[in-house]
């Protein structure tokens, strides 16, 4: 007898949001039972604007801590070196305070240490921070693999105060990753396929992925408003939460198709290398679209919100103004290789098809900024 397939909802222990949530870091973390000593790694900017925060906090809390400055890349050399330093100061709990490829980093060297882990993402530029997986990337920054852990993060904690001093561009590449959220989950769904956990979607995990996508359209304006005066407002928050918590749980427990592949493709040319995950995961949404034969008005519909918060909708706006006929097969064979979410979608996908889209989302998108 055939058995039906489980259905998985996958997420961190405890997320907590708020202006100068940082200052109740070592307090959430006692609650939680996480041991010290602690290993912070942090970007550059977290270090400046967080360490007297962490010593205060975590302080106050009674832990000890040391901090690892991040290279830059989540490679498989940065992780060593994150493992290195844990070992060196006997950390018990890690910690990440920065960008998205430094939380996912931060994930890996924890899972590899079998540690508890904490993020806290200084941006709200990705839907990495709540997920129980990372994104490995070569040190040239080309798309190598997903690696996945057991379990989802201890902690995560969300600082809007730190994420309002963010260049307001960030926010946009956040809500261009979350932006794909409700299109992947919907296809996912209706192709009974597997989830990022190995399981069936539950309706929780997709109503708050099309939650993510009714808060994008109605308050991602605003809420760049707010980070251009670097201001904390409930558009703000809303918006942090979306990027944040309801893409993170939106496609990890209903799944990815091919946007996120497309994305993974785009990173095969090197003029993308400059560009955000997110600005390259929206243009990859707007060719899922045509993939998938979506109709005009929600083709529209994309088009308007990118275009209203500054998200790329041609292939100029992400670095590819030309693009080779050899350059545009390998980011369409890199879309489609082995295991790629792209075969997600529920009919067969080739490179062919996905360079004809990538073509014609580029002319859809032209047309509408002329």
């Amino acid at each position: 007898m055939l058995m039906r397939m489980l259905s998985v909802f996958s997420s961190p222990s405890r997320y907590t949001q708020g202006p100068n949530a940082t200052s109740s870091l070592g307090q959430e973390m006692v609650h939680l039972g996480l041991p010290g000593p602690i290993l912070v790694v942090a970007g550059r900017s977290a270090k400046k604007l967080l360490s007297q925060v962490w010593a205060a906090s975590l302080g106050e809390a009674g832990y000890e801590f040391a901090v690892h400055d991040f290279g830059g890349e989540c490679s498989h050399a940065e992780i060593g070196r994150i493992v290195e330093s844990a070992r060196r100061s006997a950390a018990a709990t890690l910690v990440g305070a920065g960008g998205g490829k430094l939380l996912d980093a931060v994930r890996a060297a924890a899972a590899e240490l079998d540690l508890p882990v904490v993020n806290c993402p200084t941006l709200a530029s990705s839907d990495a921070p709540c997920s129980a997986l990372s994104v490995i990337y070569t040190e040239e920054g080309v798309f190598q693999e997903y690696r996945f852990y057991r379990k989802n993060p201890d902690l995560v904690l969300v600082d809007t105060s730190v994420i309002a001093q963010a260049p307001p561009r960030l926010l946009a590449a956040g809500m261009g990753d979350a932006l794909a959220t409700w299109f992947e989950a919907r296809t996912c769904v209706a192709g009974c396929v597997k989830n990022m956990r190995g399981g069936a979607s539950t309706r929780s995990a997709l109503a708050l992925a099309e939650l993510c996508y009714r808060t994008l359209l109605e308050d991602g304006a605003s809420a760049l408003h707010a980070v251009r005066q670097q201001a904390v407002t409930p558009a703000l928050e809303r918006i942090v939460e979306a990027n944040t918590l309801l893409s993170g749980l939106g496609f990890e427990s209903s799944g990815l198709a091919a946007a996120h592949a497309i994305h993974n493709g785009l990173t095969a040319a090197p003029p993308t290398h400059h560009y955000f995950h997110g600005e390259k995961v929206a243009f990859g949404t707007l060719v899922q679209l045509v993939l998938e034969g979506a109709s005009h008005a929600q083709i529209r519909d994309v088009l308007s919100f990118s275009a209203e918060v500054g998200l790329p909708i041609t292939l100029q706006e992400i670095g590819c103004a030309e693009l080779p006929t050899d350059m545009l097969q390998q980011v369409a064979n890199r879309s489609v290789a082995p295991g790629e979410t792209i075969h997600n979608e529920p009919f067969e996908v080739t490179s062919k098809m996905v360079a004809d889209a990538i073509l014609v989302a580029d002319a859809i998108g032209r047309d509408w900024r002329h």
